[in-house]
């Protein structure tokens, strides 16, 4: 059988690990009704709840993956929610949405959609937090409040704590991204300046039944820093937010409503988060619904079915884009050369989320950088790298504040001549006689991949696991 081209198999690699997390497919997959009875089974839990228990349901969320979630469950439960409120990012409700209501919110079936700002919260972000805080506070004993989690929530559901504003939330998020800080740490900061985060809505929600249906972007599938832990015990303080702000050198450039507030909880001045063994959380189950190595073992299975050798390295990839690039370089190297870990034709897979310090002006993100990183290692010895493909996607389909879900490289890019800013032996970006390390150095991944058709633009995919690496070795 003739094979395919490289790249046309990477890109096939990653729409079969996007499917394996579309969330309409995994709601309707985990969630059964049975006359009253819903079950939710998943590979590690199964809940049953009996829907006469209960005199309202109320779908509440945030993410990136909500408007398809909010489908999923439309699809199950259908006029048996009550109401129902979802805060998801712009663009991101897709052909999940059936029109708008009388206040221009999208709406699918009874559930409504606000659309708000990520990853820097905006003033939608703080309406959406008011109103589902309203709606929680509403709920009552016979209330089951399914709660719709997925990456992203952080920001689409901003909250600020008493003394701070939503100016304030937007200064220091951009401080935090800017610094390089991982997620897990902007979460902790995050969830110390906020009124809803943390585990502070199961206290608003109680005493109604909480079942949080969570698709992870996190590392390790942590849930409290999922969405900053919206319905999960939080076990970090305001001195460890102090201490990551310190840490990343912004302590400084905090607005001073921002820095007066975490040294007061601190000194103990401002009540914590709920911590684990919190008796608000007796009445909260938290499902995982979606994960990275879910994802990666769909990716594995249909490499595996193109021909390739494949092994997944990791769900949990974390470190500077960059740097993580030499790594890939390294690995590829060392299979063209030696025919290890794997002969070719083979595969790597890793997944993860790195973190890109801004030292330029550039436009670009973490998957972008990465693939620009690998392109510039592949121009310093073309020839040492013929054969392979590097594809490097965020799974929600925008990589940093762009229309891209990522990048792709290739030495096919280092041989194109002609059109559209073609790159030399030399590492020229052609046209634009910008170099790759150069475009590196501004943090310009974007411009420089887009010179090159080098961008992966899949539209947002109304998901969200992290990121996934596809390394193909031919």
């Amino acid at each position: 059988m003739k094979r395919q081209f490289a790249h046309d198999s990477a890109i096939e690699i990653m729409h079969a690990a996007l499917n394996r997390v579309d969330p309409v497919r995994m709601i309707t997959d985990c969630l059964k009704l049975e006359g009253d009875t819903l079950r939710i089974t998943t590979e590690q839990q199964s809940l049953t709840l009996d829907l006469a228990r209960y005199g309202r349901i109320l779908v509440l969320g945030a993410g990136k993956a909500g408007a398809a979630m909010a489908r999923g469950l439309e699809l199950v439960l259908g006029d048996r929610i009550s109401e129902g409120l979802v805060s998801v990012k712009y663009g991101h409700t897709g052909a999940a949405a059936d029109g708008r209501n009388g206040t221009g919110d999208t709406r699918i079936g009874t559930i409504r959609l606000i659309e708000a700002g990520h990853p820097v919260p905006d003033a939608e972000s703080h309406r959406a937090a008011r109103e589902i805080t309203a709606l929680a506070e509403a709920a009552e004993e016979d209330t089951l409040c399914i709660t719709l989690i997925s990456g992203g929530g952080s920001a689409l559901l901003t909250l600020p704590s008493e003394g701070v504003t939503l100016e304030d939330i937007q200064a220091t998020t951009q401080l935090l991204l800017g610094a390089g800080t991982p997620i897990g740490e902007i979460n902790c900061v995050r969830k110390h300046l906020s009124g809803i985060s943390g585990g502070r809505f199961c206290r608003i929600a109680a005493p109604a039944r909480v079942v949080a249906l969570i698709l992870s972007d996190v590392v390790g599938d942590e849930l409290e820093s999922i969405a900053s832990g919206l319905a999960a015990p939080d076990p970090t303080t305001f001195g460890e937010a102090l201490e990551i702000c310190a840490h990343y050198g912004i302590g400084d450039e905090l607005p001073h409503r921002v820095r007066s507030l975490l040294e007061a909880g601190t000194r103990g001045e401002i009540p914590e988060t709920p911590k684990p063994g919190d008796p608000v959380f007796d009445h909260v189950e938290p499902v995982l619904i979606g994960t990275n190595a879910l994802a990666l073992e769909a990716a594995r299975a249909r490499a595996v079915a193109l021909g390739y050798s494949t092994l997944v390295l990791t769900s949990r990839l974390t470190g500077e884009a960059r740097e993580i690039a030499r790594f890939f370089t390294a690995i590829a190297g060392e299979i063209a050369a030696r025919g290890a870990p794997l002969a070719p034709p083979a595969c790597v897979l890793a997944g993860g989320e790195t973190t890109v310090t801004l030292r330029g002006a550039g436009k670009g993100g973490r998957n972008q950088e990465m693939a620009l990183a690998v392109l510039a290692e592949m121009a310093g010895r073309p020839s040492a790298y013929g054969g392979v493909t590097f594809l490097s996607f965020g799974t929600d389909g925008n990589d940093g504040p762009t229309d891209a879900a990522g990048g792709w490289a290739s030495p096919e890019l280092l041989r194109r001549e002609g059109g559209g800013g073609a790159i030399g032996a030399g590492g020229k970006a052609g046209k634009t006689g910008a170099s790759l390390l150069a475009a590196l150095g501004e943090n310009d991944s974007y411009h420089a991949l887009e010179a090159l058709g080098a961008l992966v633009i899949t539209g947002p995919t109304n998901t969200n696991v992290c990121d996934i690496q596809v390394l193909l070795v031919e």
